[in-house]
């Protein structure tokens, strides 16, 4: 058996084997249209099919977890923002919610149950992304319009609120930057009906298109023991069969007074057809939840949106770990403090980073060109990797 790693231009030859038996590595990467980003995969072919798998990562590494060490607890904030450019929100909130244990501060009420809506809106803005491109990376190319549309009316209202398009800043140590503008809850409301009006185009224009179904449908087995091994988690985890999301399980924000209202998604089938499934299904009870969150607040009366805080912010001297249902999976922020004004030491657990291991169990095994369709289900962002 001879190895022969396929290149571009003269380096791509191939070498005289025992019988033309002759593994191949190819380089999916890190700069290729299938690879979602600068993440490179080293796979070994044998024929079409692929033999193993390597994830090598960071091409894109920007050493957040040590620039926390040298940024005050408020500037953590941004760094932390920018890990999951799709999930914004989320990564901010995961930091104070972790630095608010560690002071043992009380967040006013009305900003809990602002901080629950605009995670909601946060989670579909990150899931329309992916359940608009998946199709387009196997070749259906109307879902992407569909999707932005709906982006575009969350985000214009999320931009109203915050001042930002992508990166919000809009979570502090204390609760929230500012109260909201008037009128902003009616016009949040407006966008999550457009958003659910759209979401029968994803019923039926993928789901119910047979060349999706065939190039999903049994393609990328992910077992619930892989899952458990690997720590995958999130709506990857859940289309495998493991029943569990953190909002119900061990609830924080508001989520423990809206359990009549979270439905988690899950299957037993574990394949790409199924994480989409799962995908669309939590995107549609995120919308729910937040109509939910919107109604609580229309109750609720005028008050403060966060705490006021010293000139010089420092957390005591201690350690905690806070933990949140992001789009993408759990987040886990594990925080030690020495009593200064700096952590020092922000360990970051992204979800993506876990989920993208798994490549190297769901590729081997299948075709080259089941490659796309089981990457593009994995719903990674290659910064949240890369952190």
């Amino acid at each position: 058996m001879t190895e022969t790693t396929v290149g571009i231009g003269p380096g791509a030859q191939t070498l005289p084997g025992d019988g033309g038996s002759t593994d191949m590595v190819l380089n999916i990467g890190p700069q290729h249209p299938s690879t979602h980003g600068v993440l490179r995969l080293k796979l070994v072919l044998d024929g079409e099919r692929i033999t193993s798998a390597e994830p090598v990562i960071g091409y894109m590494h920007r050493g957040a977890e040590k620039l926390f060490e040298a940024r005050d607890y408020r500037q953590i904030i941004m760094l932390a923002n920018r890990h999951d450019w799709l999930s914004a929100f989320a990564n901010e909130l995961g930091v104070v919610l972790a630095v608010e244990r560690m002071l043992g501060m009380e967040v006013p009420e009305r900003a809990v149950w602002l901080r629950t809506l605009l995670a909601e809106l946060n989670r579909v803005l990150n899931h329309l992304m992916f359940l608009g491109s998946y199709p387009l990376e196997l070749g259906g190319i109307t879902p992407i319009f569909h999707s932005f549309n709906g982006r575009e009316e969350l985000q214009h209202v999320l931009e109203e609120a915050s001042g930002g398009r992508m990166h919000y800043m809009f979570n502090r140590v204390g609760g929230l930057k500012e109260d909201l503008p008037a009128g902003w809850l009616g016009r949040v409301r407006r966008a999550v009906g457009v958003v659910r009006g759209q979401l029968p185009v994803f019923e039926d224009l993928v789901l119910g298109n047979e060349i999706f179904r065939g190039r999903t449908a049994g393609v990328g087995v992910l077992s619930r023991e892989h899952v458990h091994a690997y720590g995958v988690s999130g709506p990857i985890a859940r289309a495998s069969g493991v029943d569990f999301d953190l909002r119900r399980d061990e609830p924080y924000l508001a989520y423990g007074q809206l359990q009549d209202v979270l439905k988690v998604a899950v299957r037993e089938e574990g394949d790409c057809l199924a994480r989409f499934e799962c995908l669309l299904e939590q995107t549609a009870n995120a919308l729910d939840l937040a109509d939910a969150c919107l109604d609580r607040l229309a109750e609720l009366p005028a008050g403060p949106v966060n705490q006021r805080l010293p000139k010089v912010l420092k957390a005591p001297e201690g350690e905690t770990y806070a933990w949140t249902e992001n789009p993408l999976g759990l987040n886990g922020y594990y925080l030690v403090s020495r009593g200064e004004k700096t952590p020092w030491r922000l360990k970051l657990r992204s979800a993506s980073f876990n989920n993208v291991q798994a490549l190297t169990e769901l590729l081997p095994g299948t075709l080259v060109a089941d490659m796309v369709a089981i990457l593009g289900s994995m719903f990674f962002v290659v910064g949240d990797i890369d952190k």
